[in-house]
């Protein structure tokens, strides 16, 4: 049987973060079995499109398919959009297709993440003069989801990159959706007394949330020209995270592979989000799909909100739940596809799927969304 293996990426309206995670995938077949079929695609915003990899994999005569997600953490997009284009897909063409992990809590993934602190803090040092890590506050920057899952493990990355490493305090913030929100963040890590602070994103590639995060790095260091602030790099195309990746994808062919999110809101009941178990499985990623960097909304030139970087304000201006940047259209529009899927390889929520999207994609509102810390932060004014 030949197999395929299919990255599936989220996709950015940033062209170095699409470039970045290109070459990602181009490098992972070194740590696969050499005659596996590497391919890959973005489930919005950017081209390739998924559809288009699987494509590409089947066309050349691959009969099995071993997808991973190519993220961090398992949310939305892990648990729902990837899987619904997967299973669709397997179910019209008649192709093995079996989805495994995100990358996940891994101590592989801990060590690329301390390489990237490690790095920056020797810079600072250099630069500055060095400051013990028991005097400096690691502030580790997550994505950020409605999904506690997710979020809940960016928590644990940090805590174990500040036990590890040994820094004097340790805070966390997101990049949006969730609370603490970047800039309430820092702004609390300021007075907490620490001659320097360490912001670290933990993300895989680059794009317009980095810049949010340098951004108002930059701003909140202005204000408090005391304390010393040293932004560190993302984990790109670490050697550990590669290797974490492979390991991803040759699991599903061992003798019992490992679940996939076995923490999932979807499942089971988790605090203060009970009312989405059972929920439906489906994507609304298609409004935005094969979208790039020259779609309205996608740079701060086009921007009336923001001057010099993505503050996320756009997103209290939407009027859908989950869009990306505003926009005008309705999302009444049935497809010609059915999304039955009970296969076992997928994230299967354990309930019936079928629908034909004329549902207005209502989601569950985040139970957080006003926090002051959170979303509604951004309401202030030009970067």
């Amino acid at each position: 049987m030949k197999t395929g293996v299919m990255i599936c990426g989220h996709g950015s309206r940033s062209q170095a973060a699409v470039d970045e995670f290109a070459v990602l995938a181009q490098k992972l077949p070194a740590l696969l079995p050499p005659d596996w079929m590497v391919d890959y695609g973005y489930l919005e915003f950017a081209n390739p499109v998924i559809r288009d990899g699987l494509d590409r994999l089947r066309e050349a005569g691959c009969e099995r398919i071993l997808a991973v997600p190519g993220m961090l953490f398992a949310a939305m997009h892990a648990k729902n959009d990837i899987p619904t284009v997967l299973n669709t897909y397997a179910a019209k063409h008649g192709i093995e297709i079996s989805y495994g992990r995100e990358l996940g809590v891994d101590p592989k993934m801990i060590a690329a993440a301390g390489a990237r602190v490690r790095d920056a803090m020797a810079a600072a040092d250099a630069e500055h003069g060095t400051v013990p890590y028991e005097e400096t506050c690691l502030v580790v920057i997550g994505r950020g989801a409605s999904d506690p899952d997710a979020n809940g493990n960016v928590s644990k990355i940090a805590r174990m990159l500040q036990e590890g490493l040994g820094f004097g305090w340790m805070e966390v913030g997101y990049s949006g959706v969730t609370f603490p929100l970047v800039e309430p963040c820092l702004t609390h890590a300021t007075r907490l007394g620490y001659k320097r602070i360490l912001v670290f994103p933990y993300f895989l590639f680059t794009g317009i949330l980095i810049d949010r995060i340098y951004g108002f790095t930059d701003q909140v260091a202005a204000q408090h020209p005391d304390i010393q602030f040293v932004k560190a790099g993302y984990l790109n195309d670490h050697a550990q995270v590669l290797a974490t990746f492979a390991e991803r994808v040759t699991e599903q062919v061992g003798e019992i592979p490992p679940p996939n999110c076995a923490t999932c809101k979807y499942r089971v009941q988790v605090l203060g989000f009970e009312a989405e178990v059972g929920a439906v499985q489906e994507s609304h990623h298609h409004h935005v799909e094969g979208q790039g960097a020259s779609a309205p909304g996608s740079n701060v030139e086009d921007c009336q909100l923001c001057a010099t970087f993505c503050t996320g304000e756009c997103r209290l201006q939407a009027t859908h739940d989950h869009v990306h940047h505003p926009h005008d259209h309705a999302h009444d529009h049935p497809h010609d596809h059915a999304h039955g899927h009970g296969h076992d390889h997928a994230h299967d929520h354990g309930h019936s799927h079928s629908h034909d999207h004329d549902h207005g994609h209502a989601h569950p509102e985040y139970p957080h969304a006003k926090h002051p810390h959170g979303p509604e932060s951004a309401r202030k004014h030009k970067a």
